[in-house]
């Protein structure tokens, strides 16, 4: 199927969370697993979205990735703790260790929670953004398996290693949701454009011989490009040592694909982060709102309708996608489809309300 289709957002963590009760977790697992799948593809990053499924369901019918929904607690004292993912999905560690990370945060001040033996966790703006909605500044980070070389190097040592800080503020409007992977792009949009035989642009990846590409088929071969070059390399070094290195789990090369060997577990690490302004004083949300509307006033730039705050862009596509439905390419749809095949599931039926749109053209 080629084309797209727009469903509405509660079909499609209906059809979501169906797959993964198929695929033996329990009901309040798999919805929280569906919305944050859902969410990113509401928010305009599918590359986190749906088109995981398959992925998702191959790695757990071949062990790579477990049925455990709670991380195990290693270490805990005072406003540090360690878990052991024990190669769950990372949407249900993350989410517990983030919940960790703010209840000390409320108790201390700070929390500061590694996860080793992880897996991949989705979007690290849902982390951060679980932080602030409880009042706390939150940072979230995750290693990847090395895809960026070092600076004047010709082979990837380092990940292209998500960061994410969301930073609360008296009203949603003032919020901050920095969301960004240190590759001038991240490999599931490299992935997407593949799929749909796209071409990239030449910034975001180089072939196995470090020349930049435009085929997302020789850039998956190859390497991904850092964003702002050394100062992108820089930051990704730092943040597997404060994921792999500072948990005691794997870091640099023994950090595993998600793709290549489906059968071998992917064991990335993350750390999670919570802050409690109220420990430092009152005030921070009036204060942080002020800044904001500062940036929000400033003079836009000619053929610029308006300047925004970061998250703001995706956090208006999440809205305009809970009453406008999502729309998802019809590989992603046709994969979504044989998931539930594979794990027995029966996804629900959709009605004129549920199929808003179809564009496709079925061969």
């Amino acid at each position: 199927m080629n084309g797209t289709t727009t469903v509405s957002a509660d079909w499609l963590r209906a059809a979501v969370g169906s797959v993964f009760r198929g695929v033996g977790f329990s009901a309040d697992a798999a919805a929280q697993v569906a919305e944050s799948l859902v969410e990113a593809d509401m928010c305009g990053v599918a590359s986190h979205g749906t088109m995981l499924l398959p992925m998702y369901v191959e790695r757990l019918r071949s062990g790579s990735v477990s049925r455990h929904e709670r991380a195990e607690v290693v270490a805990d004292t005072g406003a540090v703790a360690v878990l052991d993912g024990r190669h769950a999905l990372g949407q249900l560690t993350g989410r517990q260790a983030m919940d960790l990370a703010v209840d000390k945060a409320k108790q201390f001040g700070i929390g500061a929670v590694t996860v080793r033996h992880a897996f991949h966790f989705g979007r690290a703006a849902s982390y951060a953004q679980q932080a602030a909605a409880a009042g706390c500044i939150g940072l979230a980070t995750s290693n990847t398996r090395p895809l960026m070389p070092a600076v004047g190097g010709a082979e990837p040592v380092v990940g292209n290693n998500p960061v994410a800080v969301g930073v609360p503020a008296d009203d949603a409007d003032h919020a901050v949701t920095l969301d960004m992977a240190l590759s001038e792009a991240a490999l599931g949009k490299i992935r997407m454009a593949e799929a749909e035989g796209r071409t990239i642009p030449d910034t975001w990846a180089s072939d196995a011989d470090g020349v930049p590409t435009t085929d997302p088929t020789a850039a998956i071969a190859g390497m991904l490009l850092p964003t702002g070059g050394p100062k992108g390399f820089g930051l990704a070094l730092v943040v597997d040592m404060l994921t792999g290195v500072l948990s005691g789990g794997a870091f640099g090369q023994a950090v595993q694909g998600l793709y290549k060997d489906t059968a071998t577990p992917n064991d990335c690490a993350h750390f999670f982060l919570a802050i409690n302004p109220e420990a430092f004083g009152g005030g921070f949300a009036q204060r942080a709102t002020a800044l904001g509307e500062e940036v929000l006033r400033s003079r836009p730039r000619p053929g610029v309708e308006r300047v925004l705050l970061p998250g703001q862009p995706e956090e208006a596509r999440r809205r305009r996608a809970e009453t406008a439905g999502v729309t998802l390419e019809g590989s992603v749809l046709e994969g979504l489809r044989r998931a539930a095949d594979l794990v027995g599931a029966q996804l629900p039926a959709a009605d004129e309300t549920d199929l808003i749109e179809e564009e496709s053209n079925v061969r």
